[in-house]
């Protein structure tokens, strides 16, 4: 039985009104661990334990360790997730919560996962990678056939995209559903940008450093997968702003009363700001609603005022 939920796909008045067209959301901000992350990296630790694997590691921002936590602790087995300097104390409490050990390493996610692979290593542990792995991929793409059973097929979808992990997902759910070349709009903060900078370049390449408030999205590099799979399928990768994303945050709370994390705002400020890969779609737009668990509404307001004033 998988470890993630169905979730709410639920119209959006407020936007479609924005957009120009009928906006559904897809409300991954409901699953038990407050993010998208549960669907892929459910599946690889159900996966991981049904080979074998007596404890599990994973490194992480925050919310894919909080789902390896969640899942560790759903199968019977312990967690160890290694997380780097940037993830906040919530963030660590919450993982804790479930029974699992958290320790810190590093001052970005890539720092983290080297530790977490020497732990993996030192422990004979099942090493799950937050975003870079077939399993992942497979759970995430979930979401696209619960769309589709809803009874929506979108003309555009709108993601955040960080590692990869989801924009991997989302694109093998379509391949699978054949849907045939639906435009995927692939949205990332300016400090964290790598797959922006992979998709100039033409192949992953390593960002010098992450300077966006959307820590979640913090990979340096994309993996290689979303790279390939962006040749043969319309992906529009587009920038935002911290300030937009956070500003979408806000938007979103008062209009949908959720609260999510900037790295999720960066997709809904695509929408909210009418950009033109979404503007006057010619059918339902979705917007994957990714959620995220770091975020407060103090933290949102406190970045509200330092960012957009």
């Amino acid at each position: 039985m998988p470890l993630h939920h169905t979730t709410p796909l639920i119209p959006s008045n407020r936007l479609s009104q924005l957009v120009g067209a009928p906006v559904w959301l897809k409300m991954e901000s409901s699953q038990p661990s407050a993010s998208f992350k549960l669907r892929g990296m459910g599946l690889a630790a159900e996966r991981a334990v049904a080979k074998g694997a007596e404890t599990l590691v994973s490194s992480s921002g925050g919310n894919a360790g909080y789902a390896v936590a969640w899942a560790g602790r759903s199968l019977g087995v312990p967690v160890t997730v290694v997380v780097p300097e940037t993830t906040g104390a919530r963030m660590r409490g919450l993982i804790e919560s479930t029974g699992a050990q958290v320790l810190v390493a590093g001052t970005v996610w890539d720092e983290a996962h080297a530790r977490a692979k020497e732990i993996a290593s030192e422990t004979n542990g099942a090493l799950l990678h937050p975003f870079d792995h077939p399993d992942i991929w497979e759970g995430h793409a979930s979401m696209m056939k619960e769309i589709a059973d809803a009874g929506i097929q979108p003309s555009t979808v709108v993601v955040a995209v960080g590692g990869g992990g989801l924009l991997c997902g989302v694109l093998q759910g379509i391949e699978a559903l054949g849907w045939g070349p639906t435009p995927v709009v692939a949205v990332e903060t300016l400090g964290a940008a790598s797959f922006d900078a992979a998709m100039q370049a033409g192949k992953p390449i390593r960002i010098p450093r992450i300077t966006s408030v959307a820590v979640t999205l913090g990979a340096k590099r994309v993996c290689d997968r979303v790279v390939e799979q962006s040749r043969h399928h319309p992906v529009h990768n587009v920038t935002v702003t911290d300030a937009a994303a956070i500003q979408a945050c806000a938007n979103f709370l008062d209009d949908h009363r959720v609260l999510v994390e900037p790295s999720c705002g960066a997709a809904l400020s695509a929408v909210y700001d009418s950009h033109p890969t979404v503007r006057g779609a010619q059918g339902p737009v979705v917007v994957i609603v990714c959620g995220g668990a770091a975020v407060t509404h103090e933290q949102l307001q406190h970045w509200l005022q330092v960012h957009t004033g």
